[in-house]
This record gives structure tokens, sequence and C-alpha cells, in this order.
């Protein structure tokens, strides 16, 4: 694990050693990449609708409460749009809570329902959103910590069109709590740039895909590691469901069909469910033939490696960016805006 080398309100609140969040990944985030990134020091969500039962679900909390050896992580439950699908939300919630679980992403619709009974038993929660309207309701609401996403993020980053840093920028001169960022961010770089904007985290999906730890076929990691910032693409904004994905051949295919006019889900026949991304490009290896929520920080992924060593690398490049800095403005001035540390002054 490294050292220590950034304290934020995020860190000292969350009881973790790095500004690094794991956010949640349909289907990948389980027990063992969550439990990775937490032994190394930051932050994991294991997806709840990843499991086919509430009973696997379990399983998982249970493996990874023991992978971790009681260090704490935590579970993303998103919440969709259409009720219909929010059926197991409830139980998954009692399950976590059940089970230890005391950190909570959760992404999607209003997370207003679910506050009370994660703070009446002594939880938290983040709640991920695409713009600062959106992050200054659900501060009202009572939420712990803001995720806060740019256009970049690899999956569902809503109908916006900035990025991250320009929300950021805005959102930090209005909201109190806490704040994370995400959506393009897989450098240590721009970790370190996001701690001197003022934000408490960043929040990583893409950067993680090659983990060794992640259950997908290596043929996708490899695809990953090969590819470049201009490898993801977007489709589905003219449903608004805007979706940032690996610009493969199905990718294309979606693409084309909407240029056409399809605009419902029924029209893109099985291009667009999670079922055959999992089966055909996470398990078989084929590589074009599913959707796969994927950003631009594909770019930084390099190579196939522990989720520990990834972690390592960037606090690595996240500390030498912070000593840039602080021979340019001079430590007093770095340390009131990222929190580095005086060993590092």
């Amino acid at each position: 694990m490294s050292p220590p080398v950034f304290q934020t309100r995020l860190t000292r609140l969350f009881g973790i050693d790095h500004p690094i969040l794991l956010g949640g990944m349909h289907h990948l985030s389980d027990a063992v990449i969550v439990a990775a990134a937490v032994n190394a020091g930051a932050m994991g969500f294991i997806t709840a609708r990843s499991s086919e039962t509430p009973e696997a679900f379990r399983s998982e909390l249970r493996k990874c409460r023991e992978l971790t050896g009681g260090r704490p992580f935590g579970v993303n439950l998103t919440i969709s749009k259409r009720p219909a699908y929010n059926h197991y939300v409830a139980e998954w919630l009692g399950i976590a809570l059940e089970e230890g679980v005391r950190h909570f992403e959760t992404a999607g619709s209003s997370p207003q329902e679910w506050i009370r009974p994660i703070h009446d038993a002594g939880g938290l929660i983040m709640h991920k959103c695409p713009s600062v309207r959106h992050a200054l309701s659900a501060e009202r609401l009572g939420v712990d910590v803001i995720g806060l996403v740019g256009m970049e993020e690899g999956g569902h980053p809503g109908a916006n069109k900035l990025s991250a840093f320009v929300h950021g920028a805005f959102a930090l001169r209005q909201l109190k709590v806490p704040l994370v960022l995400g959506g393009g961010i897989g450098s240590g770089e721009q970790l370190a740039a996001a701690l001197a904007l003022g934000a408490d985290a960043v929040v990583m999906g893409t950067r993680f895909m090659v983990a060794s730890e992640i259950w997908a076929h290596d043929a996708l990691k490899q695809r990953i590691v090969e590819a470049d910032e201009h490898s993801s693409t977007t489709v589905l904004g003219t449903m608004n469901e805007t979706w940032r994905v690996l610009y493969n051949e199905t990718a294309r295919k979606v693409q084309e069909l909407e240029n056409g006019g399809a605009r419902r889900h029924e029209e893109y026949g099985d291009l667009i469910l999670s079922s055959r991304t999992r089966q055909r490009v996470y398990i078989e290896g084929q590589v074009e033939e599913g959707m796969v929520s994927l950003g631009p920080a594909c770019g930084f992924a390099d190579r196939i490696e522990p989720a520990g060593e990834i972690i390592r690398r960037l606090m690595r490049d996240a500390e030498r960016a912070a000593r840039g800095l602080a021979g340019r403005m001079g430590t007093t001035g770095l340390q009131a805006n990222t929190g580095l540390q005086p060993a590092l002054a």
C-alpha cells in the first residue's frame, strides 16, 4: 500500500488513505476488485445490480468483508427512472446494512427515499450527479457527499455537455459538502489537479477496467490497453439516455440505427442489452459484440496489472505533480488548497 499523501474531508469521512474512489461498474464491481482497491487504501463500491439474486448479493458482501479483513467498503445502488427496475433496491439496501456496509454510492434518480434509512443505520451516502443543479438538489436532501461527473464519464453521464473540471469549478463555489469529481480521470496528474481545484477526491471506473482482478476476458483488457483517448463514443443521446461506450462494431451499429430515427429500446434489439455484453464481451472475449461502458481515461490504461499497482502509480504521479505545484507557488498555499501533508512541503 502507498503511504498516505493527501488528507481531505473525504479521506477523513470515509477513513481511507487515498482520495480515490472506484465507482460501481455494472457486472464488474464485485468483491474481488472492490477488495483490491480497498486494501490499497482507496474506497470501492460493489454494484448491487450485478448480482442475479439478493442472496448472491449477500454472498458478495461477505466475500468482500473477508477479503478486506474488516476494512470498510461500499455498495452502489443505481436507481432507475423506470420504477419497475427498482424492485430490489430496498432489499439490497437492507441486506447491505445487515452485513455491516455503511458507505453507499447512489446514482440515477433521486436518492431521497434511501437517505433516512442509511443515516438511521449510521451510514454515509454519496450521490452521483450529472450537473451542479442536481448536486445542489441532492445536498438539500441531505446526502453526505456529492459525486459530480462530466460528459467524459464512461457509462451514463447524463445529458450535460460540460467537462468534469468545469462542473467542479462551479460546484465548489456553491456546495458545502465534500465533492468528488469524475469523468475522464485516469492519471495522477488529474488527481492532483482535482485536489488543487478544491475537490476532496476523484471517482474512477474506466482506469480500473484493465486491473488483473477484473473478471472480464483478457481480450477486452488488451483492447483497452491498445486504445487511446479517442476510443470512446456516445450513443442514445436522442433518447435522453446518453451512454459513453467503447467505439466498437456494436456502437457503430447503434449509432446507425439512432441516426436512422430509432427512438425506442425495442428498435435496437439486443444490441444495447447488458446481458449481451456480459456474455459476448466479458465472458467470451468478443470485444466487438457488445456495448462496453468506457471513457477517454482508457488512454491512461497502458497495461494489465493489479489494482493496487494502479493506485500506487496514481499516487506516485499525483505526488510528483503536487511537488511541481509546490515549487511554483510555495508550500503554504499548496497545503491550504490540496491538503498536502507537511512531509511533502
